[in-house]
């Protein structure tokens, strides 16, 4: 699987950094890790599992274990942990660099930055952020909309009416996130998250008439920028004599990128309402989620009146 990585002027930019010292241009340092470490052990001298690329933070524990030292001995762990070259050091909670550390930096070439955050909250805010601009990815054609809260990602071939759908949506007070690529990422063990390509962002291509910027014809409130993936819609041309599942007790499911999300099938032909049948089905999907299942709620007044044990 392909590895990602974002520039340390990336995070600065977003997290306001102070930048105390910088060896070269941040927007070619490089983090290609979601790992972040405190490096209490290193400074204790321990190096066993000591990972140079992940980001170090020294807080309020570090920095009172080092200022309990004496100065040769606190000028020595901090030399010995910085000279093995972690991709950054953070110091936390408002504190400024001890002496040792801005000139160990210096030395061995390492960035160093301070926020005036708590050491916890910088620790979440940056674990949350790397892990979505190093999350795996894959990039699907189909459709992402937001309706009635869930994300919603339609799946079919090529001018089966998916950006036709999606309009229908919009102008129904729903939301467009992406047409023609969804870029997926895997966020976490259970969540996939679609955004579209910069480029073609808030775009949508209609056939007979061209390329379309939704955010100008039906307002900012018509789309946005990302949305996690609740369901997935496969729409398939109607087969006649094709068995379809009409009372909503199949479980189907589809695997992305190891994730599996319910999914259905929908049959299309003239006459048919799509844009109605996914929000139903975005209404559907979200019952269940609160644990409600009509269809087994169905089944079982079925066999309740035909006298079977449910």
């Amino acid at each position: 699987m392909e590895n990602y990585s974002i520039s340390l002027q990336s995070l600065i930019s977003e997290f306001g950094f102070k930048v105390i010292y910088l060896p070269d241009d941040p927007g070619k340092i490089m983090v290609s890790t979601t790992e972040i470490d405190r490096p209490g052990l290193a400074l204790a001298g321990f190096f066993g599992i000591f990972e140079s690329d992940r980001i170090q933070l020294i807080g309020n524990a570090e920095r009172k274990y080092l200022s309990q030292q004496t100065p040769e001995k606190r000028r020595e762990k901090v030399f010995e942990f910085i000279k093995r070259g972690p991709v950054a050091v953070i110091m936390t909670a408002g504190h400024d660099p001890l002496p040792e550390t801005a000139e160990a930096c210096a030395e061995y070439r390492v960035p160093l930055l301070k926020s005036d955050e708590p050491t916890t909250y910088i620790m979440a805010a940056l674990f949350a952020s790397l892990n979505v601009h190093l999350a795996p990815r894959i990039t699907r054609h189909g459709v992402l909309v937001e309706v009635y809260g869930e994300g919603v990602l339609i799946l079919g071939d090529s001018g089966i009416g998916k950006s036709e759908t999606a309009i229908e949506l919009v102008k129904r007070g729903h939301r467009l996130i992406a047409d023609d690529a969804v870029e997926i990422k895997k966020v976490s063990a259970k969540s996939l998250v679609g955004s579209a390509p910069e480029l073609i962002r808030h775009y949508v291509e209609l056939r007979g008439i061209g390329i379309i910027d939704v955010s100008r014809i039906f307002g900012v409130g018509a789309v946005k920028d990302t949305e996690k993936i609740d369901l997935v819609i496969q729409l398939e041309n109607w087969v006649e004599g094709k068995m379809y599942d009409r009372m909503g007790l199949e479980d189907q499911k589809i695997d992305i990128l190891g994730i599996e999300l319910p999914s259905l099938t929908v049959p299309v032909k003239p006459g048919r309402n799509l844009a109605v049948i996914i929000e139903i089905a975005a209404m559907n999907n979200r019952q269940k989620k609160m644990g409600y299942n009509t269809a087994e709620e169905f089944n079982r007044r079925i066999m309740q009146v035909n006298g079977l044990d449910v």
